[in-house]
């Protein structure tokens, strides 16, 4: 059934495409097709934003794409080492990283079990970037996994004009050096062209351990003639950096905001020691074929084949631990049950995914179908490298090649199918309609990461319909939309084995009931828009305070929940030497009722504390930015930029308790940067200064926390993690290019 309707779908498109006069001028580059299927247009009644080229390379090296990002509208970010590069993350509208749909030319880059992008995984995404669309909401449907609160859609697929070269070396606080260049040949008289790029970048962080050493290569060989296009494009990523993901205690917080405890012992002679190599370790390989094929001059076929190939580990140094915990054939060394050990947490994945989408443009309608399969597998193992009572001597290797204390396998599949139509009865009325199908089917085998652990035996397919509709009216400068999507996420890796290692209660895919209403104003010298949403979601995956066999935080299913706000955002240029923009997000983040469970070391099992109409964790109901542009001289220093940036979010709470003990307070981190451009013989020469942080605020973005109930007089137990930000801080870059 599925078949046959995807190929009426494409049937319907041939025809319509035959009934067009074959004159029709063909305006669009077909490189730009590949990214098409699931971007927005000007008349798609979605919320989103465009950032071009240009904006991308002028952003501050430092920062990763989620910190360059951090300006839109409703995004929050943080950085675990408190800069820029490292472990980044983002949310929009609230939405976490897990539940936004990240593509890169039309393919996801979330890992298909965890949902998430790693974004340190990728550095110097930034500089390789032609463009990048923020949706907010459900959106366009997406391949991939399913967007649950935003998307990101990110290109490199446009082909320079001319040949061109630039290369750039960036330095500043904490030990950052970032260096880098890139060559494009341009489009030769045979059709070929070829881009380059190799980046560089180590950074000592602020906190103690938030070192990071990247590297990162981008290169592409395509070939564009008539209505042929073929493109191979190869992206490497390679990290080492510190792990920083427990954060701060509250209380160190107050005392040394530097302070990271991963990897600290006491040796023999009692002094507090760091390991060295508390590190994560990661590469991943992405290589993508393109082909691309303008059947008539509206009519287009694009098909894209991908492979990704990840390999990394953590490794760690850990005191007192159990041998018993791992497994190990030994239950004690001499009557010794506990030592100090250094382990490494390893996995190794596969993605392979092939798409196809059929494009028709007339001048009245639009339609974008397409098939898009995928087929992940991904191994997680440990391997011991060291204990304390075995000593250096011992053989290691032998006992990993015999004895894992744990592996596990995930296989997951996916097929998904999407229709959209956009079509314009009349010149300024477009009516909108986008029909997603996903299928998945995921597996789960193996062992843990503790010997105590329920073997994982996993087996689970799901079948989920989205379907988006809505309109757009445009009356010149004017421009109302209005639309209503639903949405479906499975659960991911974690939510999966710790709930198995748990009370094994039943946990279901989450869903969502996304509704906009907009309002667009574009006028030569003033724009802006105001949006309202109601995202209505049912059975949401919380945390709820329960643990696994393992120690781990499970997962429920938590009923109602909604997140509801205004999006204003306005832009102004009184004239050619300033340019004034800003935006702010008024929400309400709640979850009807919520239940929090309390470990109770006491009298063992769980306490319960249920909150009604309560704020969800880490959602702040204000966030605001402001930014000033000046160009403040003519003549031969008309290129020189002045910007002023500030960005508010309002106060946030560690978990779902809405408790004033326990959130982030409201922030505002300002941001100035200047830059100017020189015209010299053999090219241009770029100057930019970034101060960070201006004001030299101390705050922290993000938190975790854990509770218990341990009785007595200070019956509360209390965990937390605090992620704090780097204060006041400076970068220079230098870039040369012709």
């Amino acid at each position: 059934m599925k078949k046959s309707l995807l190929t009426a779908a494409f049937a319907a498109m041939c025809f319509c495409a035959g009934a067009q006069n074959s004159t029709t001028q063909w305006e669009e580059r077909l490189d730009s097709i590949v990214v098409s299927s699931t971007r927005a247009g000007a008349e798609t009644p979605v919320a989103h934003v465009d950032v071009g080229r240009s904006a991308l390379q002028s952003a501050n090296p430092m920062n990763s794409l989620p910190m360059t990002l951090g300006l839109l509208p409703s995004v929050v970010t943080y950085n675990e080492g408190g800069t820029g590069l490292g472990n980044s993350a983002m949310t929009i509208r609230g939405s976490k990283g897990s539940q936004i749909n990240v593509t890169l030319n039309g393919i996801t880059l979330n890992d298909a079990e965890s949902q998430e992008v790693f974004w340190v995984n990728i550095p110097a995404l930034t500089s390789l970037l032609s463009g990048v669309q923020v949706q907010r909401g459900l959106g366009t449907s997406a391949n991939g996994a399913g967007a649950f609160g935003a998307s990101i859609n990110m290109n490199t697929a446009f082909v320079a004009p001319e040949p061109s070269f630039r290369s750039e070396i960036s330095a500043g606080s904490y030990g950052t050096l970032l260096t880098g260049f890139s060559a494009r040949s341009g489009l030769l008289p045979s059709g070929l062209y070829f881009d380059l790029a190799w980046t560089v970048g180590r950074t000592d962080g602020y906190i103690r351990n938030a070192g990071v050493n990247s590297a990162s290569l981008f290169g592409v060989i395509g070939w564009l003639k008539g209505r042929n296009s073929l493109r191979l494009t190869y992206l490497m990523g390679d990290q080492k950096s510190g792990i920083t993901w427990d954060g701060i205690t509250p209380e160190m917080y107050l005392v040394d905001r530097t302070y990271n405890g991963a990897g600290e012992y006491v040796d023999d002679a009692g002094r507090t020691c760091y390991y060295p190599n508390q590190t994560d370790n990661y590469a991943q390989h992405h290589l993508q074929l393109n082909y691309t094929r303008s059947l008539t001059d509206r009519l287009h076929w694009t098909t894209t084949l991908d492979y990704t190939r990840g390999d990394g580990y953590d490794e760690y140094y850990k005191t007192g631990r159990k041998f018993a915990e791992f497994g190990y054939p030994f239950a004690d060394v001499d009557g010794v049950k506990k030592s100090d050990m250094i382990y490494r947490k390893k996995m190794g994945n596969d993605l392979y995914v092939g798409q196809t989408t059929l494009r028709y443009r007339g001048s009245a309608l639009k339609l974008d179908g397409g098939v898009y399969v995928s087929r992940y597998s991904g191994d997680h193992w440990g391997e011991m490298l060291w204990a304390r009572l075995l000593g250096d001597g011992y053989d290691y290797d032998s006992m990993n090649r015999n004895f894992t204390w744990y592996r596990n396998t995930g296989r997951k599949q996916e097929m998904n199918g999407f229709l959209r139509a956009e079509y314009s009865p009349l010149s300024w009325l477009t009516a909108y309609a986008d029909l997603q199908y996903r299928h998945i089917g995921y597996d789960l085998v193996g062992p843990d990461d503790k010997a105590s652990s329920v073997p994982m035996d996993y087996h689970e397919k799901w079948n989920f319909f989205n379907p988006r509709a809505g309109l757009t009216a445009v009356f010149g400068v004017h421009k109302i939309f209005a639309s209503a999507a639903v949405g479906h996420r499975e659960p991911g890796r974690s939510d999966i084995k710790e709930n198995i290692k748990g009370e094994m209660i039943p946990i279901k895919p989450e869903s969502m009931l996304d509704i906009e209403l907009g309002y667009r104003y574009a006028g030569s010298r003033f724009s802006a828009e105001v949006n309202g949403y109601l995202m209505e979601y049912r059975d949401m995956l919380l945390e709820t305070g329960k643990l696994s066999s393992s120690g781990y935080a499970i997962k429920e299913n938590v009923g109602r929940g909604w997140r509801r706000g205004v999006e204003l955002s306005a832009a102004w240029t009184p004239s050619r030497i300033i340019r004034a923009d800003g935006n702010l997000t008024l929400s309400t983040n709640k979850l009807r009722s919520f239940t929090a469970y309390l470990e109770d070391w006491e009298n063992g099992g769980y306490k319960e504390e249920t909150y009604d109409n309560t704020t969800m964790l880490l959602s702040p109901s204000v966030v605001g930015m402001g930014r000033v542009a000046l160009t403040p001289f003519g003549g031969a220093w008309q290129p020189l930029t002045l910007t002023l940036s500030g960005k508010y979010v309002g106060k946030q709470y560690w978990d779902n308790t809405q408790s004033v003990e326990r959130c982030i307070p409201a922030f505002f981190v300002a941001d100035l940067s200047l830059s100017h451009t020189f015209d010299i013989p053999c090219g241009s020469l770029e100057l930019s200064l970034y101060v960070n942080n201006l004001l030299n605020r101390s705050y922290y973005a993000y938190a975790w926390v854990y509770r218990a109930w341990q009785g007595g007089s200070d019956p509360m137990y209390l965990e937390a993690g605090l992620y704090p930000q780097a204060p006041r801080n400076y970068m220079g870059k230098i870039a040369f290019s012709f």
